[in-house]
């Protein structure tokens, strides 16, 4: 397992609003894309993954009309 920094972002819906709710935690995790599926197991999900040059993963989700995103930073 790799131990990363885990930045969990939810994005406002509401137009005069632009601020998100912001989750920050380290864990140790054998496969990201499974933490995710396993995160929002039992709802409808959609997600891209893209990786940045640095190596961090990152997955932006839609959900039940949210946008969501989860960025993954190796430590």
């Amino acid at each position: 397992m790799k131990e990363y920094e885990v930045v969990w972002e939810i994005f406002n819906l509401c137009s005069n609003n632009q601020m998100r709710d912001v989750f920050i935690e380290e864990l140790e995790i054998a496969d990201t894309e499974q933490y995710v599926k396993n995160k929002f197991a039992g709802k409808e999900v959609t997600y891209e993954k893209s990786v940045l040059e640095n190596g961090t993963v990152i997955y932006d989700i839609m959900t039940s009309g949210i946008h969501q995103r989860m960025s993954f930073t190796e430590i």
